[in-house]
């Protein structure tokens, strides 16, 4: 599996980095279905309906009407938040805005990217959380550290090549049961992503890799990790390409 030279990458970014901040300080630019595959991650990551109810757990909300005696159903899940199972690993976290939607709802958040100038706007704007300075192919982490992981736009600037060892890293630091999810501009081919900063007065280059859902899909599988669901839809508002999120689960 390839390890890609990301050099250009990571000067692009730490070139704009305080203005990508100032821009971009949150989810404004995520649609409603976006994040809607967000939350559902989040869930998957907080509750597992897999692991038996033990004391001192958390129920999953039951679902259904309740019994004669008025009780509720038995919960069907389990929240990780007792036992502290509940990380979550931004990767490529940027400046750190979905870092935050992801503390607000209650997932212990690590974020990880390529440039230090992005991580240093992320530690300034979020001190609370943790952020380091690190490529997705090389994760600083022990293997089964997080409950989650995140690659929210963040495999779209590793041409094909690279791809295979970013998943492979994502599947290593995820604990059995584990889910991750990937959001990408879905299609064929490349965008020069410089020309939206040139208007911004930034000379640079960078380069924007179009993937399928399907070759996202059988990355992930490669590593072990089978689809849950997938989201793909047409291009909004200022959008020139349609967008594409899938969620997957470990073994």
């Amino acid at each position: 599996m390839s390890i890609v030279d990301l050099s250009g990458v990571r000067l692009a970014y730490d070139t704009v980095a305080e203005e990508y901040a100032a821009r971009m300080p949150d989810t404004r630019v995520e649609s409603a279905l976006d994040l809607a595959m967000v939350d559902a991650f989040i869930s998957a990551v907080r509750f597992d309906s897999s692991v038996p109810l033990d004391d001192g757990d958390l129920p999953v909300p039951a679902e259904g009407p309740a019994t004669d005696d008025g009780a509720l159903p038995v919960p069907t899940g389990v929240a990780r938040l007792a036992s502290g199972t509940d990380r979550v690993l931004d990767a490529g976290c940027g400046a750190g805005r979905m870092s935050r939607y992801l503390a607000d709802r209650g997932c212990r958040v690590e974020g990880v990217d390529l440039s230090p100038g992005m991580i240093a706007m992320a530690r300034r704007d979020h001190p609370d959380l943790s952020f380091t300075v690190a490529p997705l192919a090389e994760l600083p982490f022990p293997g089964g550290s997080f409950a989650g992981v995140m690659l929210w736009y963040s495999i779209i600037h590793t041409p094909p090549e690279g791809q295979a060892r970013i998943f492979a890293e994502a599947a290593r630091v995820l604990q059995p049961g584990g889910h991750l999810l990937a959001g990408f501009q879905y299609g064929r081919g490349t965008r020069d992503v410089g020309e939206l900063y040139r208007v911004y007065g930034y000379d640079l280059q960078l380069t924007r890799h179009n993937y399928t859902a399907d070759e996202v899909v059988a990355h992930a599988e490669s590593v072990g990790l089978h689809e849950v669901c997938r989201l793909v839809r047409q291009p909004g508002k200022h959008e020139r390409d349609g967008q594409a999120i899938v969620l997957a689960r470990a073994d």
